[in-house]
């Protein structure tokens, strides 16, 4: 009787043992199943974040570069026609006869620079899709603060400068891409259209530069004593 309990206890523990050693295996296995569908969760992720950057913010597929182009022009077209209506504005609020000049020849080469979108647009057959440039309505709107400003005209005049400058750089940066695309797709007309906006707009920030530096800056710093 004895030795049969033993065994019993015996059977019992081996049982418990193998369970024993059964169990973390088993749980070992889970815990690598439940990694690799995490994983295959994040992978799935990450492919969908990809694909998600092929939509510009305006909703339009952009898996190509011919895509990316008409995007992009249909932003500089948007810039142009915001420029058309703040030129004016800032012409009159130039106290300088020079920047005022400078502002209006601008409008014209401004109307003209549209009218080379709408060409090349004609000349891809494609009609650009209707969409706002941010950028440029952020731009527009520091100038707007600078017209509306209490205080010395040629100080005035000194920040429709910076203001006009940073528009025109951000204009010089899209044409220099917008042509870098147009040469890359083999569509030469389209690059020679760019291209000659691109030098309009090298020109006349070079002229903003020539008058701030002239003139107008040292009237700026003439109007009044420096806070420094």
């Amino acid at each position: 009787m004895p030795k049969r309990s033993t065994g019993s206890r015996a059977s019992k523990t081996g049982g418990a043992a193998r369970r024993s050693r059964t169990g973390p295996s088993s749980r070992t296995r889970s815990k690598a199943t439940a990694g690799r569908a995490a994983a295959s969760r994040r992978g799935a992720a990450a492919r969908g974040s990809h694909d998600g950057m092929r939509q510009s913010s305006g909703g339009e597929e952009l898996g190509s570069l011919e895509q990316l182009f008409i995007e992009q022009l249909a932003d500089v077209y948007s810039a142009e026609k915001q420029i058309l209506s703040a030129l004016p504005k800032m012409a009159r609020a130039a106290a300088s006869a020079e920047l005022r000049e400078a502002f209006e020849t601008h409008l014209e080469e401004t109307r003209a620079q549209v009218g080379r979108l709408d060409e090349v647009a004609q000349g891809l057959g494609k009609r650009l899709p209707n969409k706002k440039c941010r950028g440029m309505e952020g731009l527009i709107e520091e100038g707007r603060e600078l017209m509306e400003a209490e205080g010395e005209p040629s100080v005035r005049d000194a920040g429709l400068i910076a203001a006009a400058q940073k528009i025109e750089h951000y204009e010089m940066a899209t044409y220099g891409a917008l042509r870098a695309f147009a040469e890359e797709l083999g569509n030469r007309d389209a690059s020679q259209l760019l291209q000659q906006t691109l030098e309009e707009e090298g020109r006349a920030d070079h002229l903003l530069t020539q008058l701030a530096e002239s003139s107008i800056n040292a009237g700026a710093h003439r109007a009044g004593p420096s806070p420094m």
